[in-house]
């Protein structure tokens, strides 16, 4: 490959990632990212706990500003600037300066697609008011803090019930409001099973949040520019804070209208290199098709830890090497207060989806030995596939040391491993930590 030339659009996870392992390959490359925002390289799954006020300042979720890219790395960051054209003839980007209003071409020799993804904004009545916002980057997340304090709101409707609803509905309850949740799903995190996710609904409602399942937006009221109501297929709800939690969709439009192939749910197409259809294009992150290990095809998911890994990968092959992105599982984890959540693999509604035969089991255990103080309870989903008995999924909801065992799970998915396998691997075990037999092995004696 020739190197040469290197222009990164996106300054967080991929982009920065990718930017950064070609410096530490090639220190003389040059070396361009545009970034239309305010910030590279941030935690945007840190925003919900910030918004709660349980992280002093907006800057600690930053992890490397600018400045610190130009002076460390010589790598030349230009926030506020947003690549509007991509000329693939003539192997440069058109730019435009967000702050003086200046449009200029910079040409490059190779070129990374990191343009991550941003939330679904139905076009309703009431969508521009006053007190409506989408989290999809740091500075979102800045504005809802900054709304919340001069206007002190009282009722806070979220839309969605994913991991942002969730992790939302946690972060106002924090703030003292009277939160609802609406999802025209029948459940929240439809990413689990029905009866796993009846858990988590279950125990919101019990810590003060209106869940309303199978209710569907319809418009927004509002008073003097600002939000005062949200009209759903069923009811008027008060509101003077609502979020947008109804999902992300990848930011391809660059992509597309330079002629690229996109994938799945428009995601930009990609071999397993990060490459497009365009052998001088690479595109990563959450703009960017992944593949699904288990399923043994293109799949899209807008996950940090994905963006990372594909950005590292990326940035290795863009600096001569050879790296295959070996694919993903879905995995997943958050919490809503104290109650954890967690899956990975397929779903049993994925399993049925595919045609594929399988097998699932459920059982509920302890966090720890159940004599020892501070055990919790904890549920376990397990699916296999019915002949090879091999794992190919696993949710997990419960308390205090629930969560991080779903990468047991993972990893066995990832391994090829079955049900036996897992109930005979040696997991570590002390009362403080485990039952004799770990929650996961437990499951996993049912589907041998």
């Amino acid at each position: 490959m020739k190197k040469g030339k290197l222009i990164v659009i996106g300054g967080d996870a991929a982009g920065m990632s990718a930017a950064s392992k070609v410096r530490r390959t090639d220190a003389d490359r040059e070396i361009v990212v545009f970034e239309r925002g305010h910030h590279t390289s941030y935690s945007a799954c840190g925003m919900p706990y910030y918004i709660a006020g349980q992280i002093e300042s907006s800057d600690n979720l930053i992890t490397r500003k600018p400045e610190e890219f130009r002076k460390k790395q010589n790598i030349d960051v230009r926030i506020r600037h947003e690549v509007l054209k991509i000329d693939r003839e003539n192997k440069r980007v058109q730019v435009h300066h967000l702050e003086n209003g200046e449009k200029f071409w910079e040409s490059y020799d190779t070129l990374l697609i990191a343009t991550g993804a941003s939330p679904i904004r139905p076009d309703i009545e009431g969508i521009h008011s006053k007190g409506i916002f989408g989290l999809s980057t740091l500075q979102t997340g800045i504005e809802v803090f900054d709304f919340i304090e001069p206007n002190k709101p009282e009722h806070a409707v979220i839309v969605g019930g994913g991991y942002i609803g969730i992790e939302m509905a946690e972060a106002l309850l924090e703030r003292k409001m009277n939160v609802t949740l609406i999802d025209m799903a029948p459940q929240v995190m439809t990413t689990l099973d029905r009866d796993m996710a009846g858990l988590i609904s279950e125990y919101m409602k019990e810590q003060g949040v209106d869940v309303l399942p199978e209710e569907s937006l319809v418009s927004f009221e509002e008073s003097e520019g600002s939000v005062t109501s949200v009209v759903t297929d069923k009811r008027k709800l008060n509101a003077d804070l609502v979020i947008l939690g109804m999902g992300v969709k990848p930011n391809s439009e660059l992509a597309k209208e330079a002629g690229l192939e996109l994938g799945v749910r428009n995601a930009i197409r990609v071999d397993k290199k990060l490459q497009s259809s365009d052998p001088a294009i690479y595109a990563a992150g959450d703009c960017a098709e992944s593949f699904h290990i288990v399923r043994q095809d293109p799949t899209w998911i807008a996950l940090g830890t994905v963006a990372n890994k594909h950005g590292v990968a990326a940035g290795i092959n863009l600096s001569g090497g050879e790296i295959e992105f070996p694919g993903v599982c879905g995995t997943a984890i958050t919490k809503f207060k104290d109650l954890e959540i967690a899956r990975t693999g397929l779903s049993e509604k994925e399993c049925l989806e595919e045609g594929l035969e399988y097998e699932s089991a459920t059982i509920e255990s302890r966090t720890r030995s159940g004599y020892y103080p501070g055990s919790s309870k904890i549920t376990v989903k397990l699916i296999v596939e019915m002949k090879k008995r091999a794992i190919i999924g696993g949710q997990i909801v419960g308390f205090e040391g629930s969560g991080k065992r779903i990468d047991t799970i993972a990893t066995a998915i990832t391994a090829g491993m079955t049900a036996q396998n897992v109930v005979d691997l040696d997991l570590s075990y002390a009362p403080p930590f485990s039952p004799v037999w770990d929650p996961v092995q437990i499951c996993a004696r049912r589907l041998v």
